[in-house]
């Protein structure tokens, strides 16, 4: 939500109950992030070589072919690159003179010399808490000019062993530029599950270390609502992070009716053993937009809701379709982020989605009364950075 400048806008535009995770620490340290990953696209420009090829105007692949890259692996990661330095005025895009036509980047003078560590150092005064969300995009900087040279996948690189703790660290309660994900996903959630009828069973896809578990556990604790839950399902594809998140709910949930279990949303899910109708809530914390067939996935979500049961997602969104996020910038490298299959209109690219495309897909598939919290579309031409949003939708 970097760029947010007016306390009094954001209270006008929010419900208290947003308004207090937004807070104006929060939006400040926002908008310092969002500046400090600026700084590093201008790094990475210049530590692959794109600066010097963008001296003369050309395409997405023209200059990632005259820096040497990947045509692969670098094709969206340097689109996003050129498009944020345009963005910021460093780089001059002219658009295709055609509606197919790709767009034309050029760099007109050299790079600003634009120190990050300035930044961080700001950062550390104001809330230092934040930090670990600088650690981790030091390292993924570090790391894209091997990426987009085709040396190493982006997956080899950023899940490598000595990864892992900047992502533990990054993935917490306790950093609050994450955190917020799963603060306004509790929240959704808390609001999605039934209040008359018995307790829910709730499957979470993607559950990752158990963050979001953590949150909204908390969130019902604190409402007076822990019994409305009679069944957890979380899961996680990924072994090593499956365990952990297991390890480290039994240890803070000690009592709650949590049960683990890997789970591929690219998969069937009757391959983990979840029966139709059988869940009141399916709830995931950015975690959708890496699907592989959001199509796919979306069916067997539907496939596993209860009759009027409700799907939750909190992700980052992009208020405007065609303009890039600088939360991007942590997840470019990742196949799976950049190259999912498309679908026309509401699918037109990998990375995150906008609130009208999640809409789009949503109803497409099957799902009504979708809610975005906040209301990005009310909110982007007075906040454009406003880029986290809970997305609700029942099953149709």
């Amino acid at each position: 939500m970097g760029g947010m400048t007016s306390g009094a806008d954001l209270d006008r535009l929010l419900s208290p109950g947003l308004r207090a995770i937004f807070d104006d620490r929060f939006v400040r340290s926002c908008e310092l992030f969002e500046e400090y990953i600026r700084r590093l696209a201008i790094h990475v420009v210049r530590a692959t070589g794109l600066d010097e090829a963008a001296r003369e105007p050309g395409t997405v692949g023209d200059l990632a072919a005259r820096a040497g890259l990947d045509p692969g692996r670098s094709a969206a990661p340097v689109a996003w690159l050129l498009s944020t330095l345009a963005v910021s005025g460093v780089v001059t895009r002219a658009r295709g003179a055609a509606a197919e036509a790709p767009d034309h980047f050029v760099l007109a003078a050299p790079l600003p010399e634009r120190d990050a560590a300035a930044i961080a150092g700001e950062q550390e005064a104001h809330d230092p808490a934040c930090l670990p969300s600088y650690r981790l995009a030091d390292r993924v900087a570090a790391l894209y000019p091997e990426v987009l040279r085709g040396r190493i996948s982006g997956e080899d690189a950023l899940f490598a062993p000595d990864q892992f703790s900047a992502w533990i660290d990054y993935f917490s309660n306790d950093n609050p530029l994450y955190a917020v994900s799963n603060r306004i996903g509790a929240l959704a959630a808390e609001r999605a599950l039934p209040r008359v009828g018995g307790a829910a069973t709730v499957l979470e896809i993607g559950g990752g270390l158990g963050s979001a578990t953590a949150a909204l556990f908390d969130r019902l604790a604190a409402t007076g609502r822990a019994a409305s839950i009679g069944a957890y399902r979380f899961t996680e594809v990924a072994p090593s992070f499956l365990r952990r998140g297991q390890r480290g709910l039994a240890a803070r949930l000690p009592g709650a009716p949590i049960a683990s279990a890997r789970l591929d949303m690219d998969r069937p899910f009757a391959e983990a053993g979840l029966e139709p109708g059988s869940m009141s809530l399916v709830y995931g914390v950015n975690t959708l937009h890496v699907a592989r067939d959001l199509e796919f996935t979306f069916a067997e979500i539907r496939r596993v809701l209860a009759p009027g049961g409700t799907l939750v997602l909190s992700e980052c969104v992009r208020p405007f379709a065609d303009r890039p996020i600088y939360v991007e910038f942590l997840f470019n490298l990742l196949e799976s982020f950049r190259s999912p299959r498309l679908v026309d209109p509401w699918r037109p690219h990998g990375g995150f989605l906008s609130p009208d495309q999640w809409t789009a897909g949503l109803q497409a598939c099957g799902f009504r009364d979708t809610v975005v919290d906040p209301d990005i579309a009310r909110l982007r031409d007075r906040v454009p950075a406003c880029v986290i949003a809970s997305i609700s939708a029942a099953r149709g």
